[in-house]
């Protein structure tokens, strides 16, 4: 999930991680398989499999996962051939929905995701209907010393750092300097909360109490499915309504 990243939808997005460990490190593995497959398989000359392993990196995954991921990617190791495919709609709000997908089956993936927009009063769009609004970018979150993040992020090459408040910053990195950016952030001692590449909105849709139940389910659900490696929007909801709706489970 990735929306307008204040911090208490970040702890959203976290906590659906860490309840479902197992499935996010299948979703890594597929990323290094395809970054391995169509770039090779050495971190030094391939920058999108350095980023895809300092993601699973940063998530804790194991190393002998990781290497099987790259060896399967290579074909040293027989494995599935996966092909990306993007899904764009919209969700209760008028907010944009743009969906991340590795898959085997474009049918079956096709069919889950279309099932998922319209059980949770979502609206599958056309190719390039939201896909427009949204830039690929690197996104570190840390917490720490504010001249210390952001004196460490710049000098490393981010691109940008917002302040999300206690203490928490958002990095913003070109997608190929997310690796370097972060280790740099590790280096200095500085703790970061979660490293990804995302897809960032242009702007942004502030969403009512009521259509964010609706529309965290509609992620929720989209994200669920084995298919799915992301999925973004460009909601706006107040981090007081967040926790709310978050207490309510």
């Amino acid at each position: 999930m990735a929306g307008h990243s204040k911090w208490a939808n970040i702890k959203h997005r976290k906590g659906r991680q860490d309840a479902a460990r197992g499935k996010l490190f299948g979703k890594l593995a597929k990323a290094i398989e395809i970054a391995a497959r169509e770039g090779g398989g050495s971190q030094d000359f391939n920058p999108a499999l350095a980023t895809a392993v300092y993601k699973a990196k940063a998530a804790s995954m194991p190393n002998e996962n990781i290497e099987r991921a790259i060896k399967r990617g290579t074909g040293e190791v027989a494995g599935a051939t996966y092909e990306e495919v993007w899904y764009e709609g919209y969700g209760p709000g008028g907010v944009a929905i743009y969906v991340e997908v590795l898959t085997d089956n474009r049918n079956r993936a096709a069919s889950e995701v279309r099932s998922a927009f319209s059980r949770n009063n979502g609206n599958l769009g056309e190719p390039g209907s939201v896909g427009y609004l949204f830039s690929q970018k690197g996104l570190i979150v840390v917490t720490g010393d504010e001249e210390a993040v952001v004196l460490t992020a710049l000098d490393a090459g981010a691109e940008d750092v917002d302040d999300l408040g206690d203490g928490t910053f958002e990095v913003i990195t070109a997608p190929a300097e997310l690796g370097v950016v972060g280790e740099a952030l590790g280096s200095a001692g500085i703790e970061i909360e979660s490293a990804d590449i995302t897809q960032r909105p242009s702007s942004w849709v502030p969403v009512s109490e009521a259509d964010a139940r609706r529309l965290l389910r509609l992620i929720d659900a989209l994200d669920d499915l084995d298919d799915v490696q992301a999925v973004h929007s460009n909601y706006d909801i107040d981090d007081t309504v967040m926790e709310t709706v978050l207490a309510e489970g």
